[in-house]
């Protein structure tokens, strides 16, 4: 007796409670290339710092469907007049966009490599020139492959919305032609997209890092489409959210800092980067695009076939180098020094003169980079409570604290743990020599 095509599924979250599937979307969730992301962990080896980062990319894609629907259906309470008469959205398709939204929100991550974002490194460059490919390309060319069959022939589907695997695609990429389609990936990302709200408080959750969580509720109780000049509507927040998306933006500054950017994790991140170059075949994954733009199938299956079990089998079979001997061993690189998160000239003077004296004892230095907040071309539009016209000021207009956020360029020196005490011992002397000239 076929299944009743109306039924939901419910999921238990810590973070979210109860999460929905439909029938159709319970199906893509079993697809094997779905359930490979309950093997690929969200934080790769974050839990060597933080022991209870084994959370994955597959519950984390569960959360941010459902953070993408909340934001959704506040948007089409509070803001459907507005999208439908001054951007002529047809009100019969807010049913279909918000499925689409909902399985682009699903998919987004399923291209992910093995640990994440450790392994995006060994990902080859883009054809075109424009720098390496990223786990996007991979998932946009799963869903227009494998997955192509589950979305395009499902009947609770064909039905209803006819919705395509390449419309799922087309939206990961920002290049659907239809404006209204495109309005909505800034629910999936953007400054306010729900992947980033969703990782913010999972991450926080299982690192126990506190800081990293803010007033979900909130945001999603004041977010708003907001009319542009020369565009189509933005993503915004009315004036009572003002706070709540304050803190999300300075809840990700706190999380990069103690805990993206942690000087432990970003050692591991990098031996785990080494081992992998030894691991896979050609010393990088396959590109997910042939050279005339089509998908490489083949590149794709092999690609698939990476996940963190293999990975970790591969390193316990000594196949990782020395790189993998020191993740088994914890014998990771120690750092020995860094300047502050946004360094000025005299701090980088004193990280070169350091790493000058230490020479060859520097075995890896890093340079942690990231803006919290793009104030340039996509600051935040608030629309006002208090005026009859709804004036709009952007978000770092009401809030300094957003405004004044610098970006982080910080430098990290490691050594091997061997030779920690002698490059001590080199870094001190520079300090004290620079400290007695500027006292002289």
């Amino acid at each position: 007796m076929p299944s009743d095509p109306n039924r939901l599924f419910e999921f238990r979250c810590p973070v979210h409670g109860f999460i929905q599937l439909n029938v159709w979307e319970r199906e893509i969730v079993n697809h094997l290339d779905f359930q490979r992301l309950r093997r690929i962990r969200q934080l790769a080896w974050t839990d060597y710092i933080y022991p209870g980062a084994m959370h994955t990319r597959f519950e984390h894609s569960l959360g941010v469907m459902h953070v993408a629907t909340r934001l959704f259906d506040a948007i089409e309470e509070r803001s459907k007049d507005l999208l439908e008469k001054e951007f002529s959205y047809q009100s019969a398709a807010w049913g279909r966009h918000r499925q689409l939204v909902r399985l682009a929100a699903l998919l987004h991550d399923i291209g992910h490599g093995p640990f994440s974002h450790a392994g995006e490194e060994l990902m080859p460059a883009r054809l075109n020139g424009d720098g390496k490919h990223e786990h996007e390309d991979y998932s946009a060319a799963i869903i227009r492959t494998r997955l192509k069959d589950v979305i395009n022939n499902h009947q609770l589907n064909t039905s209803n919305w006819g919705i395509l695997a390449e419309n799922v695609a087309a939206l990961l990429e920002g290049k659907t032609s239809a404006a209204e389609t495109l309005f909505w990936r800034d629910l999936v990302t953007g400054q306010l997209d729900a992947d980033r709200m969703d990782y913010l408080l999972r991450d926080a959750l299982h690192t126990g890092a506190r800081s990293g969580v803010f007033d979900l509720d909130r945001i999603v109780s004041t977010i708003v489409a907001i009319p542009h000049e020369n565009r189509g509507p933005r993503l915004g927040i009315s004036e009572g959210g003002v706070h709540a998306a304050e803190s999300l933006v300075l809840a990700r500054y706190f999380m990069f800092t103690q805990v993206y950017f942690h000087r432990t994790r970003i050692s591991y991140d990098y031996h785990l980067q080494q081992a992998l170059q030894e691991l896979l075949p050609e010393g990088s994954f396959p590109p997910p695009a042939n050279v005339d733009g089509s998908v490489n199938e083949d590149g794709i299956n092999e690609y698939l076939s990476w996940d963190d079990w293999r990975v970790q089998y591969e390193l316990q079979e000594d196949k990782g180098g020395d790189h993998g001997k020191r993740l088994l061993n914890r014998n990771h690189y120690r750092e020995v020094f860094h300047t502050v998160e946004s360094p000025g000239r005299p701090e980088v003077e004193e990280y070169e003169l350091i790493k000058k004296a230490l020479g060859e004892l520097v075995v890896y230095e890093a340079v942690a980079g990231k803006k919290w907040y793009k104030l340039e071309r996509s600051d935040v539009p608030v629309r006002s409570e208090r005026q009859s016209n709804g004036q709009v000021k952007p978000l770092s207009h009401h809030s300094k604290l957003v405004g004044s956020l610098k970006p982080i360029a910080q430098r990290r020196l490691y050594v091997e743990k061997e030779k920690q005490s002698d490059a001590n011992a080199l870094r001190d002397g520079v300090l004290i020599n620079k400290k007695r000239g500027e006292d002289d």
